[in-house]
C-alpha cells in the first residue's frame, strides 16, 4: 500500500457553519479535544448566525470575543488541529469598492496575528447576480467580481497562508461556468469547497470529484452537510451513521468536512462515524462504527435504549430507511393479520411496543448516563415514545379482535399527535400505518381542536 492510502484524506474535519445558534465557547473546546483523539485534523469556524462572520464581517475582535477566539486557536493548535477562521461577506460587500476590499484583508490580518495560517472566503448562500450599481458596471457578472476578490484577498495574505474558497455555485455536476471560469482565473493554490451533486448530497462519488478537479484545476475539499439538520431540515435528528460516501474519493478529493448541528451533543454520534470513514475510506463499517459511536455516546447501560431509538430516526439525506426494525415489525404484522394469524402477530407486535416503551422510559424518566444527549433528543424521543404507545394499542385491539371496528376511533388520535409533534420519528412507516387502518381524512390540527373543546 502506497504512503497516500496509508492516510488518504489530506483534509479530515469538521465545520460549525449551520443556521441557528451558534456553538458555545466550551463545546467548541470540547470538540478539538474530540477531534485530536479521532484523528480529524482540521475546524472550520464559520457559523453563519456569528455577526463577526458574517453580518457584520468588518467589526474587528475585540474583547471577550477576541479572547474566545484566541483560546480556540490556542486549543487546536495543542491538539494538532489546524483552525480555519471563514469570512461571509458577500450579502453586503460591494466588490468594486477598494475600501471594503481593505476592511476583509484588514479583518483576516487581525485573526492571523493570533496564530491562524488558514482562512476561508464564503461566498455562498448570496443572490446569483450583482446586486449593486456600480458592481454591475464594474464586472461583467458575479464570476469577475468572485475571481477580483479572491485574488485580493490571497494576495493580502502572508506567505504560506492557505486559503479556501466557497464559491457562490457550490453544489451540481462540477462542470458549470461559473465554476470553470473561477478555477480558471484564480492561484492554484487557492482550495475550493464543494458539497457535490446536491446542497445535501446522498452520495460523493469519485466520479464527480474527478469531473470537478478537471473543471476547476483542484481537487474539491468537500463541505458534507450532514448530519447538519438546519432550515427544512430542523423536524430532522440526524444521528445516523455516514454512509454513501465512495470508498476511493480519497483518490480525487482533497478531503472532507462535515457541518454539525446545533444540537452539540448528538453532532457528536455522527462526527465519530464520519472520523472512522476518513481515517479508513476502504476498510470503513457503518454499522459496526455507529455501534461503537452509540456507546460511547451513552455507555452500555443506555446502550439498548438508545439504539432502539436510535434506529428510528435514521432518516437523512444520507439514508431513506424509515426505522427498519419498526418497519419489519409493522410488514409482519400486516401479513400475518392477513394470513389469519391475529394472535400470533398481536403477540410480536405487542412485544416490540413493549421494548419500545421500556426504552423510552429509560431515557426520559432516568437516570441516564448522558443527560446533556438525551436533553438535546427529547423531543424526538417524545415522540418515540407516543409512537411506541400508538404500536401497542394496535397490537391490543387485534388481540381483542377489534382492530377493524375500533381503529379509527382508538387510532386517529396518535396519528393527529404524532403529526403535531413535528418531528420525523419512524420516517413515514408509522404515519402511512396508522392512516391506513383509520382510513382518515381528518387533518390533525381539526382533530385536535375539536379534542380541546371537548375537554
Amino acid at each position: 500500500m502506497t504512503e497516500r492510502a496509508t492516510t488518504p484524506f489530506e483534509v479530515r474535519g469538521l465545520i460549525e457553519g449551520f443556521y441557528g445558534n451558534p456553538w458555545t465557547r466550551e463545546q467548541r473546546l470540547e470538540l478539538v479535544g474530540f477531534m485530536g483523539a479521532r484523528g480529524l485534523n482540521t475546524l472550520v469556524y464559520a457559523p453563519k448566525d456569528d455577526p463577526l462572520v458574517r453580518r457584520d464581517w468588518r467589526i474587528a475582535y475585540g474583547g471577550d470575543e477576541l479572547e474566545r477566539l484566541a483560546e480556540l486557536v490556542e486549543r487546536c493548535s495543542r491538539e494538532g488541529v489546524a483552525l480555519v477562521y471563514c469570512l461571509s461577506p458577500g450579502l453586503s460587500i460591494r466588490y468594486s469598492d477598494e475600501a471594503d476590499a481593505d476592511a476583509l484583508c484588514r479583518k483576516l490580518e487581525s485573526v492571523a496575528a493570533l496564530g491562524v495560517e488558514r482562512f476561508g472566503l464564503l461566498l455562498d448562500d448570496i443572490p446569483l447576480e450583482l446586486q449593486h450599481a456600480e458592481d454591475r458596471t464594474a464586472f461583467a457578472d458575479l464570476a469577475e467580481a468572485h475571481v477580483r476578490l479572491v485574488d485580493r484577498v490571497f494576495a493580502g495574505l502572508a506567505p504560506g497562508t492557505r486559503l479556501v474558497v466557497c464559491p457562490t455555485v457550490y453544489f451540481g455536476y462540477g462542470t458549470e461556468d461559473y465554476l470553470a471560469r473561477l478555477g480558471a482565473a484564480i492561484d492554484p493554490r487557492i482550495d475550493l469547497f464543494w458539497t457535490g451533486r446536491a446542497i445535501c448530497s446522498a452520495t460523493l462519488d469519485l466520479s464527480d470529484a474527478t469531473v470537478f478537479a478537471e473543471t476547476t484545476g483542484r481537487r474539491p475539499t468537500y463541505w458534507d452537510n450532514y448530519p447538519v439538520n438546519d432550515v427544512a431540515m430542523t423536524f430532522e435528528l440526524h444521528i445516523g451513521p455516514y454512509r454513501g460516501r465512495d470508498p476511493e474519493l480519497w483518490r480525487a478529493a482533497r478531503g472532507v468536512i462535515a457541518n454539525g448541528m446545533e444540537l452539540f451533543e448528538a453532532s457528536k454520534i455522527p462526527f465519530a462515524t464520519i472520523a472512522d470513514y476518513l481515517r479508513s475510506p476502504q476498510t470503513y463499517d457503518p454499522e459496526a462504527s455507529w455501534r461503537v459511536a452509540l456507546r460511547e455516546a451513552v455507555g452500555e447501560p443506555d446502550l439498548e435504549a438508545f439504539a432502539l431509538f436510535a434506529d428510528t430516526v435514521r432518516s437523512s439525506c444520507l439514508a431513506t430507511d424509515d426505522a427498519p426494525v419498526v418497519t419489519r415489525a409493522i410488514e409482519a404484522f400486516a401479513f400475518q393479520l392477513e394470513q389469519g394469524e391475529g394472535a400470533a402477530a398481536s403477540a410480536e407486535l405487542a412485544a416490540l411496543a413493549d421494548r419500545l416503551l421500556a426504552a423510552a422510559d429509560r431515557l426520559l424518566r432516568g437516570p441516564v448516563g448522558n443527560p446533556v444527549l438525551v436533553e438535546e433528543c427529547r423531543p424526538w424521543i417524545s415522540a418515540f415514545e407516543l409512537g411506541a404507545r400508538a404500536l401497542r394499542r394496535v397490537a391490543e385491539l387485534a388481540a381483542a379482535g377489534r382492530l377493524e371496528a375500533d381503529a379509527a376511533s382508538e387510532l386517529v388520535r396518535y396519528l393527529a399527535e404524532l403529526r403535531h409533534a413535528r418531528v420525523r420519528v419512524f420516517g413515514d412507516a408509522l404515519d402511512m400505518f396508522l392512516a391506513d387502518l383509520t382510513a382518515t381524512r381528518v387533518r390533525p390540527g381539526e382533530l385536535l381542536a375539536r379534542e380541546g373543546e371537548a375537554r
